[in-house]
């Protein structure tokens, strides 16, 4: 069929032909073109005039912003406005007619629509454009997609259009579609690295990047920044910086009024240039005319889920290589460029090659909620690119099935049907469904929480609503009545309601009863229930506050910043989370007293929301926290006599002998096996100051059997009898082995070395003057006598000459005394 003509080619021109091919022959396929093909907006107007093409053209885009821009582009080459020949479907806004031929909507507005009308009737085609995104909602969609079409609809189109993407892996998908590539067109653009100042904020770096590159460019400048904040800051600092009265600063995020979007990619006037500071909103399908220049931080935020406590925070990462490359194509889009990215071109290496998919990294409730809405209790029977993770979606199942949006086998149920006629996320639908009287402030609170930035950018929810309510936008009065229209929706499913007051903290307990949070430390650190810290900053009114519910979160570690929350009650978290709340009673060892402490509690999740003391029960239990404690503090804090302390070594010294059986005594042993051998003989005893030497005694001799006990006299005996009849304690703690001191007299007659361990270990001998000076050690005492005798003799007949000091020791008797007077 022929097409009208295009007053202004377009790269992907050239690809055309090969495509509409492709779809009159085959019913999917796969259209890879580079940014600036023109194939978002070239590709729907030329597929309306096919032959198969008698109904709706549905186009999919990741954003508002894109879909708006498409639409507009669109209507402007064929003369007209959105609404007539190519419409609009987004969040807030749907400008169609009877006359649309070409809808563009967002992912998540298609996604409605197929699970309404599995047939799609009335659409010829869907297109899912810059599919590289990889979002939940078109991963989803292009699933449902796929069923609808094996099953209902053998004529629907689909057609996976993107800049950077796999297409092979897509094609296979879509069975083995083929893939059409278009060369596109872009202007050289030169890199410059400018690596980063370890330490220094990314928003002054941006910042020097930006003045500098003003001076030293030509044409408008395109910002990229990881968000909201980051932008607002640089743009303070940028009103401060650039003198130039003909350069305008703008800025470009999701949750602006759609007036200041459009004033940031509108072409700067006649001799003006622009900076435009924005997101990663503007790395794909939107064409900012005059920009030459990109800055590129090299930084994303990004929601990540976390299923093993249900949450889901913002995240600032470094963008992919993919990711990085669009932003640096938006540089050549209309001339040659250049681009300026804040890290080293060494990093390169280290950026991943795309982005992860969602699916991997989101909270899949709403995916399983929408999959039981389609009739399916298992998402991973959909023709899916990449498996959803089986922790996260046995999450989405727990809280599901609790919220009773689903049974055990996984169907919707009639409360679940409610749950996903409401526009939103399923922890949010029940909170509006379950505030009863209070349905108009839980949709108000869902609106602010859905639609970024809607009464400011403050923690304090409260403000925000107050703020939102009095904003007189035309996106806050959308909103307003989307709120209003849920809180009917509510009223008319007519389920109980679990809160009684309308208390906007009770009412975010509701959607997150474990981010309710406790005050704890500093001013500004709470802890949540689930058992991670968060924090404002100490100035913010929230640090005040004794509880909050949390309801948004950024930053990871074991300290996230609370981005939004409200102050709720004690009354308000009892009658929302009361079925969570759980009365017990604990026994702790409390390290500062070295005692133990019995308290009666009562407990959410983490939270301790009240206590009171009791008296320690004389129990096993007990015992057993205290012999924990024990070991916590060291096993050398026991109050061990000399006796227990040589005994323990007389064992280890057989160990390191012999092995097994004999037990293993050290310090790291103990105080891993605390609770078997020592918590037993302390039942009753509060304290480390009741635990006694008895107590010790009973716990040493339970750790060696009666038969090793026996041995260890033998074999390692307390004492060393010497000639004379002393006893000298034997050291069992030494380095070198097992060692007495004693007076070499003593040792006179003595003809053989003393053993231990059987024979097997000689005793060291440390010997002894008269005086008790150190003169020898040795572990061969006849050596000894005849070796290094006669020296030692020599200098201890001159020192001590009224001791005997024999030439033979063997053949002397011992002795401790000296000669008798006169000899």
């Amino acid at each position: 069929m022929t097409h009208p003509p295009f007053t202004e080619p377009l790269p992907v021109d050239a690809a055309l032909p090969a495509l509409c091919a492709a779809l009159a022959a085959r019913s999917a396929a796969v259209l890879v073109a580079p940014p600036g093909a023109g194939k978002t907006t070239r590709v729907p107007l030329v597929l309306r005039d096919e032959a198969w093409c008698g109904g709706r053209i549905i186009v999919l885009e990741p954003r508002r912003l894109a879909a708006r821009a498409a639409a507009a582009r669109m209507a402007d080459t064929l003369g007209e406005s959105v609404g007539e020949t190519v419409g609009l479907r987004v969040r807030l806004e749907t400008r169609v007619s009877r006359k649309t031929r070409i809808e563009v909507v967002t992912e998540g507005v298609f996604t409605r629509m197929i699970l309404d009308d599995p047939a799609l009737e009335g659409v010829s085609a869907v297109l899912f454009d810059e599919f590289h995104e990889r979002s939940l909602d078109a991963d989803l969609g292009l699933a449902l997609a796929i069923e609808a079409q094996e099953g209902l609809r053998e004529d629907l189109r689909l057609l996976v259009m993107s800049a950077t993407l796999d297409g092979a892996r897509v094609a296979a998908l879509l069975g083995d579609a083929p893939v059409i590539e278009s060369e596109g067109r872009a202007f050289p653009v030169e890199t410059r690295y400018l690596g980063r100042t370890p330490g220094r904020r990314i928003e002054d770096e941006v910042a020097d990047a930006v003045v500098a590159a003003l001076g030293a460019e030509a044409g408008s400048l395109l910002v990229f920044l990881p968000g909201q904040g980051e932008i607002r800051r640089v743009a303070e600092m940028l009103d401060a910086r650039i003198r130039d009265p003909r350069v305008d600063v703008a800025a470009l995020y999701g949750t602006l009024e759609r007036a200041e979007q459009d004033r940031a990619i509108a072409p700067a006037p006649a001799g003006r240039r622009k900076v435009v500071l924005a997101t990663s909103i503007a790395e794909t399908s939107l064409t900012i005319a005059g920009v030459r220049v990109v800055i590129d931080s090299g930084l994303a935020r990004v929601p990540r889920y976390e299923p093993d406590i249900g949450l889901t925070r913002l995240e600032t990462v470094r963008v992919s290589r993919a990711s990085a490359d669009q932003r640096r194509g938006r540089a050549g889009r209309t001339e040659p460029g250049v681009c300026y990215r804040l890290w080293e071109e060494a990093g390169n290496g280290a950026l991943e090659p795309f982005a992860r998919p969602e699916i991997l990294t989101a909270d899949l409730a709403p995916l399983l909620l929408d999959c039981a809405a389609w009739g399916l209790s298992d998402p991973t029977r959909l023709r899916l690119i990449d498996p959803p993770p089986s922790a996260a979606l046995a999450e989405a199942r727990r809280l599901l099935v609790e919220i009773d949006a689903l049974d055990g086998g996984g169907r919707l149920t009639p409360t679940g049907r409610h749950l996903h006629d409401l526009p939103l996320p399923p922890r949010l639908a029940r909170m509006v469904l379950a505030a009863g009287a209070a349905a108009g402030t839980a949709a108000e609170i869902a609106a602010v929480l859905v639609e970024r930035g809607l009464g400011g950018s403050g923690t304090d929810l409260v403000e925000r609503l107050e703020r939102f309510r009095a904003d007189r936008s035309r996106r806050a009065s959308d909103m307003r009545r989307a709120a209003a229209g849920w809180a009917r929706q509510a009223a008319a499913a007519g389920l109980p309601a679990e809160v009684a007051e309308d208390e906007p903290g009770a009412l975010v307990a509701l959607a997150y009863p474990d981010r309710i949070a406790r005050a704890r430390g500093k001013a500004g650190e709470f802890l949540l229930a689930n058992g991670r810290g968060a924090f404002v900053e100490p100035a913010d009114r929230l640090a005040r506050e004794p509880f909050l519910a949390v309801a948004e979160i950024a930053g990871g570690g074991a300290c996230a910043r609370i981005v939004l929350a409200a102050p709720i009650t004690p009354t308000g978290i009892e009658a929302v989370a009361g079925h969570h709340i759980e009365d017990v009673e604990e026994v702790v060892f409390d390290r500062a007293a070295r005692a133990l402490r019995a308290r009666k509690l009562r407990r959410l999740g983490a939270l301790v929301l009240a206590q009171q003391p009791l008296a320690v029960p004389p129990d096993e239990v007990s015992a057993a926290v205290l012999a924990r404690g024990v070991a916590a503090v060291g096993i050398d804090g026991l109050p061990w006599t000399k006796g227990q302390q040589q005994l323990r070594g007389r064992v280890a010294f057989l160990r390191r002998a012999e092995g097994e059986p004999w037990p293993d005594l050290t310090d790291e042993a103990l105080a891993r096996n605390v609770e078997d051998w020592l918590a037993p003989h302390i039942v009753g005893v509060t304290g480390l100051a009741g635990i006694d030497a008895g107590h010790l005694d009973a716990a040493l001799r339970s750790l060696v059997p009666w038969e090793l006990m026996r041995r260890l006299d033998a074999e390692a005996p307390t004492h060393f009898e010497a000639p004379t009849g002393s006893r000298i304690p034997v050291d069992y703690g030494g380095e070198e082995g097992p060692s007495i001191a004693l007076r070499v007299q003593e040792l006179f007659g003595l003809d053989r070395h003393p053993t231990l361990a059987g024979g097997r270990v000689p005793l060291i001998l440390e010997l002894l003057s008269p005086a008790h000076r150190p003169i020898q050690i040795t572990r061969d005492l006849p050596g000894f006598w005849r070796g290094s005798w006669a020296g030692v003799r020599a200098d201890l007949r001159g020192r001590y000459p009224k001791h005997p000091w024999p030439e033979d020791p063997v053949s002397a008797a011992p002795t401790t005394r000296a000669k008798p007077r006169g000899t």
